[in-house]
């Protein structure tokens, strides 16, 4: 009998196996009734039947060996995936949702050659093609139960980053009204200093992480656009980043109308990490410009310094989420989550702008930012 046929008929025999072993999957397995550790196994098997009985040549068996088709079976996809977010949430890990498969396969195997009364050549051209297709639902399975892993995780970020906005406003409200209504000296007042500059670090730290966990959940950046003025906005990111360091002295120059219609506290978002950036691995705090450029439809953001370049390499993924730089690498105190220049591409993405970032030893490191004047 073909193994094909062999497991439609005796698929429930085979799905009996499956249960027996997922019962000694414990903890998980004390708290799910039979359907549940049965869960997709039916499927499952009757899809890998169907998949053995298309016909298939020798080059298409080549390349789906090396995971690159022919086109996968949505039957047999869509079950594995289902298969692999339901295990997750029932608390199963990853490595016993692959044993499941694992024994699922020698099951098969053990029970149709137990069947057989004479070898035939297309018997083993059968558990190729069987082991094709518990390949492909086991990576399903996998991709969808690492996706939902990625997604709990998110969730739990973003409740994290949401709950500490409340202890760090009460944080840095107490520190405001502490060096308003009290006369401070000495160390007493650079205490009441550092907690209220800490409290600022940590709260954009936090709004940071927000962005990614939104990002990474599907969702695009909200803006609200309101016309607004990018030199003044300018010079009030200027003064926020040099609040506290008299080395800090960026220039900045303006040219044309630099008006537009734009969310002015994501601008700031943009402004707050490029001066920042620049201000951080600048080799000198007073060389950094910022340049504002009125085009008839666009204006232009450009922001310079000089310091040690960013390699050639690191370029291409300086704008991914969590990228840190060589020397906070290498152990330079940072008030970073590595998410300041991801944030300042969303920003962009979202007003439809571009941006750009050239760096070398002769010219310096310059990021050029083109956003229309409405989104």
């Amino acid at each position: 009998m073909r193994l094909s046929e062999f497991i439609t008929l005796n698929v429930n025999r085979i799905v009996d196996e499956w249960e027996q072993f997922a019962k000694t999957i414990t903890p998980a397995a004390h708290s799910m009734d039979s359907a549940s550790l049965r869960d997709h196994a039916k499927s499952i098997l009757l899809a890998a039947a169907r998949d053995m009985t298309k016909p298939q040549t020798p080059s298409e068996q080549a390349a789906k060996a090396r995971g690159e088709g022919p086109e996968k079976t949505p039957s047999l996809d869509e079950a594995g995936a289902s298969h692999g977010e339901l295990r997750h949430n029932v608390g199963f890990d990853l490595v016993q949702m692959t044993s499941e498969f694992r024994h699922l396969r020698a099951s098969v195997i053990r029970l149709w050659i137990g069947s057989l009364n004479s070898p035939d050549l297309a018997y083993f051209q059968d558990m190729i093609r069987f082991n094709e297709a518990i390949d492909e639902a086991l990576a399903e399975s996998t991709a969808a139960y690492a996706e939902q892993v990625n997604r709990s995780r998110d969730i739990f970020l973003a409740i994290l980053g949401h709950d500490l906005r409340a202890p760090l406003q009460a944080v840095s409200m107490s520190t405001e009204l502490l060096l308003r209504k009290t006369t401070l000296e000495g160390d007493a007042l650079t205490c009441a200093i550092n907690i209220k500059q800490g409290a600022r670090h940590m709260a954009a730290m936090v709004s940071d992480l927000l962005e990614l966990v939104r990002s990474r959940l599907g969702r695009s950046l909200p803006i609200e656009p309101a016309p607004m003025d990018l030199a003044e906005a300018a010079h009030a990111a200027i003064a926020e980043a040099c609040a506290g360091n008299p080395e800090c002295d960026p220039t900045l120059e303006v040219l044309g109308d630099v008006r537009g219609v734009w969310d002015a506290g994501r601008i700031d978002q943009l402004l707050q990490n490029l001066i920042g950036n620049a201000l951080q691995h600048g080799s000198n705090k007073g060389e950094v410009t910022v340049t504002l450029k009125g085009e008839p439809e666009t204006v232009q953001l450009r922001v310079h310094n000089h310091g040690t370049p960013i390699p050639e390499d690191a370029i291409a993924t300086i704008f991914d989420p969590l990228v840190r730089s060589a020397d906070e690498e290498l152990g330079q105190p940072s008030t970073s989550l590595g998410l300041g220049l991801f944030i300042v591409k969303e920003v962009v993405t979202a007003h439809q702008g571009t941006i750009e970032v050239s760096s070398n030893e002769e010219d310096g490191t310059l990021f050029t930012v083109v956003l229309p004047r409405k989104v």
